[in-house]
């Protein structure tokens, strides 16, 4: 009898998992839009149909990095970047897109399954704008979910394919550190200066930037941490070293970083943000950050190493600012989608299979996402709405472990209550968010 049982025992674990992929052999794969049933409050997607849109935006006098040498003028030309933006549909649009993309490896193409609807019409209204710039290598799709969510609760999002930084364009990484900030800079001129139906629902003069590593290198940049003298002046290693001198132009204190800085922008997420280990950045530097900041980071990140944006939390005295971290996660904590299915396999060109550009060894991706786009919409509803309510979401116990649940009968947190805001009872684990004030 006891071997009948285990005999029926196994059979019905081999079979529960065909049952699910019989199930589930219809559903889109690659999806950016989950939301897990344990997400924080402000996750869901929010009252909006998402519409997207194609863009291309031509910066016709750029100094060309890649082909600047030791010596002469450097080259200037176009610099186009593909975008898609994001955007607030009317009511009545139909859900459901598939996006053409590409893997990590730089040939593999994919398709990733959202909610946007292609060339939707605009809802009517006004919206603030969001800039999301990916990492290196990335695309303007590394960060999708958090753009179609955004836009679902009141955005226009903007994400573009920075050149020599894409993973079938990496061109030298010092193109990278000269161009990312100024990438950043031209969306918001170029979206700033739509005359298009876009244009017309796109408040440009209440903007925030997300930037993901190297995109976090550019958005401190750009909200106000001019680079070193270090940086500047450094004679190794050379992938740091630009020609002539041309981090001169991103340099605290300088003429040209001064004019580089928006007002228009009125606050910087930076999610594991490249640059404060290698002294890109340093004390004074830091303390010219004057936008409301929100920095997001693993506390194993190895890459852009999590000391150094303890530095730059610690550092960044003239703003308030707040860093939540994600206990044991390494360098892609919150910011990637979930890997694609065909990051599973092996490359050849890679010689690896590219699922680590996306997944981390610790954490789920999709509870990842979700707990960024809870925090990414308090964050903004607050800096770019004025909706004071969503300040009672960034105001917690520092450790998510040690908050205690205290209800009353009618299920409302009591004086006692120190549980994080919006987390469901149980869910708020392995996390920190920590605040400064400005001159702290």
């Amino acid at each position: 009898m006891r071997q009948l049982m285990m005999a029926a025992a196994a059979v019905m674990a081999c079979a529960a998992p065909l049952a699910a992929q019989d199930t589930a052999k219809d559903a889109p794969v690659n999806r950016i839009d989950l939301i897990r049933p344990d997400a924080p409050e402000l996750a869901p997607y929010g009252p909006f149909p998402v519409g997207v849109r194609a863009a291309e935006f031509t910066d016709p006098d750029r100094i060309d990095v890649k082909a600047t040498t030791a010596t002469g003028t450097p080259p200037r030309g176009p610099r186009t970047l593909p975008a898609e933006i994001w955007y607030p549909a009317a009511q009545g649009t139909a859900p459901g897109i598939d996006y053409d993309t590409m893997l990590r490896d730089g040939e593999t193409q994919i398709q990733l399954h959202g909610r946007a609807s292609r060339d939707a019409t605009p809802a009517d209204g006004s919206f603030p704008l969001l800039i999301v710039s990916h990492g290196f290598p990335g695309n303007r799709y590394l960060l999708s979910h958090l753009a179609e969510n955004m836009a679902s609760k009141g955005y226009v999002v903007v994400a573009a394919d920075h050149p020599e930084s894409t993973y079938d364009d990496m061109g030298p990484f010092t193109s990278t550190l000269v161009n990312r900030a100024v990438d950043q800079r031209f969306l918001l001129d170029s979206m700033a200066a739509l005359d298009d139906d876009l244009g017309a629902i796109t408040d440009a003069d209440n903007t925030g930037v997300v930037g993901y590593s190297m995109g976090g290198y550019g958005a401190m940049i750009f909200g106000g941490a001019g680079v070193t003298e270090t940086a500047v002046q450094r004679d190794q290693p050379e992938r740091f070293i630009p020609p002539q001198q041309l981090l001169s132009r991103l340099q605290a204190g300088s003429d040209e970083h001064a004019d580089l800085v928006d007002p228009r922008v009125k606050a910087v997420m930076a999610v594991a943000p490249w640059g404060r280990q290698y002294e890109f950045w340093d004390a004074e530097g830091l303390a010219g950050f004057e936008k409301p900041l929100m920095l997001v980071a693993g506390s194993a990140d190895d890459v852009s190493q999590y000391d150094a944006i303890r530095q730059i939390f610690d550092q960044t005295t003239g703003t308030t600012r707040h860093l939540l971290t994600f206990n044991d996660a390494n360098h892609n904590a919150a910011a990637a989608m979930p890997a694609p299915v065909e990051s599973w396999k092996h490359s050849e060109s890679l010689g690896r299979a590219p699922f680590d550009h996306y997944a981390d060894a610790v954490w789920d991706t999709v509870r990842m996402n979700n707990i960024l786009q809870h925090f990414a919409t308090a964050y903004f509803d607050l800096h770019l709405k004025g909706d004071q309510d969503k300040a009672r979401f960034l105001d917690l116990t520092p450790a998510s472990d040690d908050g205690v649940q205290a209800l009353d009968d009618d299920g409302k947190p009591t004086a006692e209550n120190t549980y994080w805001a919006g987390f469901p009872d149980r869910s708020a684990k392995g996390l920190r968010f920590e605040t400064h004030a400005k001159g702290e």
